[in-house]
């Protein structure tokens, strides 16, 4: 009788443990699954001075939201690695993402090397998020795995000359552009040059000026006979503290306006006076700006014993990246492929962000996420927004 009582309760016991394990195979089938990100980013190299603090935000993002449990069941893993603004390296470090690391999608950062690397991008299935806003990444025949989190370039710069256009007085406005021999740097010319021309304002000069130029006095002085209201500078701080140190010191009167990665607090402490009066495009929120989606950014920095002192509205802009390539994994039905989180992704309607940049919305028809910005001016060293969002549509 003994024996059979315990054939009974070892039977009763196996059958609750399969029955167990069954249920929470069942429950939970993603429990220990890990998504891998792959990381792009430039530290060292040519445009490091804003690739840091943008990365520096991705892993942060990534940091906080692990900190707050799975999503919906994965963990997200962020493999970053610095390239170095080299096109072979980044070349080098996509291979190791997608052959050893798996990575089901990736944060990229430079425009020649997302160019570069965005057939295979297609051919792998890997959404890919880059730094890049250049306009040839809103082509859904040739980039159909790209995403654009903030305005083009092209629409960057269409807003400015909209902007101008609106706010001129006196004649016809002229513009020159300033910018740097690289994809990046050229990336918004043409298109500038061309809606420039559809509105109305004269493109009077062009000048080309090293990303790392530490003297830019022969080409304001090409410029400066040119006399424009107005140059559109498409360039990092360094290249555009050095143009505003050398304008200052020519004396020319002429209104600078840059794009996205020419504005932001880093620039003010290596243009000095010089900074004062610029204009910067503004695709993401100064941390020092009272918004919603600040809350988050200010819990994560406590935990770190950091303040909003401690950060720049690149690593904004990086957070941002990051948070909107998790909701597309939160809403992919498979978020474990790449093909899972692009669906995921066009699944996102105007993303509400906090007002740490515009609300953004991807369709399977469109990846370019916004054409907003916003423009802020230097006063007493320190950048101070003047425009609500707006597009130059």
């Amino acid at each position: 009788m003994k024996k059979f009582l315990s054939i009974i309760l070892t039977l009763g016991l196996t059958l609750g443990v399969l029955v167990g394990c069954a249920g929470g195979e069942q429950a939970s089938s993603s429990e220990g699954k890990t998504i891998k990100i792959g990381g792009l980013f430039d530290i060292t190299g040519a445009t490091g001075d804003v690739g840091t603090p943008y990365a520096e935000g991705e892993e942060a993002y990534i940091e906080y939201i692990m900190s707050k449990g799975p999503v919906n069941g994965y963990t997200i893993e962020l493999i970053g690695e610095d390239y170095a603004y080299k096109i072979p390296e980044a070349q080098k470090l996509y291979q190791k993402f997608k052959s050893k690391d798996k990575v089901a999608a990736i944060l990229g950062w430079g425009t020649g090397d997302t160019e570069a690397l965005r057939q295979q991008v297609a051919a792998d299935k890997l959404p890919f998020f880059s730094a890049s806003y250049s306009e040839n990444l809103k082509n859904l025949e040739e980039s159909p795995y790209n995403f654009l989190t903030a305005a083009s370039y092209s629409d960057q710069a269409r807003s400015v000359l909209k902007w101008i256009k609106d706010n001129h007085q006196g004649g016809t406005p002229t513009v020159a552009l300033i910018y740097n021999d690289t994809a990046f740097g050229k990336s918004p010319i043409q298109d500038a040059k061309d809606y420039a021309k559809e509105i109305g304002i004269e493109i009077v000069d062009e000048q080309i000026v090293d990303l790392k130029a530490l003297d830019a006095t022969s080409q304001l002085l090409n410029m400066q006979k040119k006399n424009p209201d107005y140059a559109i500078i498409q360039q990092t701080w360094g290249a555009t503290a050095t143009i505003l140190k050398d304008a200052k010191k020519l004396g020319i009167e002429t209104q600078f306006i840059g794009l996205n990665w020419a504005t932001g607090e880093g620039l003010i402490p290596i243009a000095g006076d010089a900074a004062e009066g610029f204009i910067g495009v503004v695709t993401h929120a100064f941390p020092y700006e009272d918004l919603p989606g600040m809350a988050e950014v200010k819990e994560y920095l406590e935990s770190q014993g950091k303040t909003f002192d401690d950060i720049n509205q690149k690593f904004i802009q990086g957070w941002v990246a990051a948070k909107i390539l998790v909701e597309g994994i939160k809403l992919a039905d498979e978020p474990t492929t790449g093909e899972g989180i692009r669906q995921g992704l066009e699944k996102i309607s105007n993303l509400d962000l906090g007002g740490l940049a515009a609300p953004v919305t991807f369709t399977p028809d469109n990846h370019a996420g916004t054409n907003q910005i916003r423009l802020a001016k230097v006063e007493n060293g320190k950048f101070e927004v003047f425009t609500d969002y707006f597009g130059y549509e």
